[in-house]
């Protein structure tokens, strides 16, 4: 088999909710391939694409629990962790996990960086924008 690539995830949210995530992946760059009342769709620069729906049921997510813990997005420079912490800031959106930081544990090497931010959006899915590459001082 040829290597395979993500294509898309979903991801189950309140209907109200759905301006804080186009508003975060409008501001990350991604694009709007479909939106109606119940589905908001989003695509990468990578041909990826992640769509959130209202959910079946109205239960709270645990991202500590079985499932996925976090969405991990890819940034092409240091600068843009710290231009995503300055809009959630601006939109009263926490950091966690004393992010943002340089994580030189999961770094490739002493020049390297594996720099983050994470939060929570409003229906507790957990996000990362996260930068890996050279380290900027």
């Amino acid at each position: 088999m040829n290597q395979s690539s993500l294509g898309h995830l979903q991801i189950n949210i309140t209907p109200k909710n759905v301006t804080f995530y186009k508003d975060l992946f409008g501001m990350l760059g991604w694009k709007v391939l479909y939106e109606d009342d119940n589905t908001l769709g989003l695509g990468g620069a990578q041909g990826a694409s992640v769509w959130f729906v209202s959910p079946a049921k109205a239960v709270k997510n645990d991202y500590d629990g079985p499932g996925v813990n976090h969405l991990g997005i890819s940034v092409k420079a240091q600068v843009d962790v710290d231009e995503t912490v300055a809009y959630l800031k601006a939109h009263g959106v926490q950091s966690l996990f004393d992010t943002p930081r340089h994580r030189p544990e999961f770094s490739a090497g002493p020049d390297d960086t594996y720099y983050q931010v994470m939060f929570e959006s409003p229906d507790r899915v957990l996000f990362e924008v996260v930068y890996a590459g050279p380290k900027v001082s």
